[in-house]
């Protein structure tokens, strides 16, 4: 009970740390719209997130679509790849291509990165609300209001 419990919080926060860095990338690219050669950067949400989480396939089995996973006697004794308990994959970042050709090579779209933003702001906020409205329940729970 404890374990599931445990595991949607850290599917929460490791939620809330992507969508954070996600907004700093977004960030970057919106303040280096007029540098020349900039190349916007960004990373799928939903791979980082299977990632961090551990829930992305090692491998295939020959019996077809079947996932590998790792079996130790503690989820905490080692995380993904064999990276030690607590470390955190940063995520694969990958480069937008132009939408519009521009003289300076910079292919930062605003329209497209505006609407990244807020897009992950309000992701980030809803985030925010499923882990308050998680710890409320906890603590209804536990003092048996």
């Amino acid at each position: 009970m404890l374990n599931r419990l445990t595991d949607s919080l850290n599917f929460h926060s490791e939620a809330l740390s992507l969508r954070s860095e996600r907004q700093r990338l977004i960030a970057s690219n919106i303040a280096n719209a007029d540098t020349p050669g900039y190349v916007s950067k960004d990373f799928n949400f939903s791979d980082a997130l299977r990632q961090a989480t551990g829930q992305q396939s090692v491998g295939e089995s020959s019996i077809g679509t079947s996932r590998l996973q790792l079996n130790t006697a503690s989820a905490g004794h080692m995380g993904l790849n064999g990276a030690p308990a607590g470390s955190r994959a940063q995520p694969e970042l990958g480069y937008a291509t132009a939408s519009q050709t521009s003289l300076d090579s910079n292919t930062v779209d605003l329209d497209r990165e505006r609407a990244n933003f807020a897009d992950n702001t309000v992701r980030y906020e809803a985030t925010l609300r499923f882990i308050n409205s998680q710890v409320r329940t906890l603590n209804t729970a536990i003092t048996g209001q």
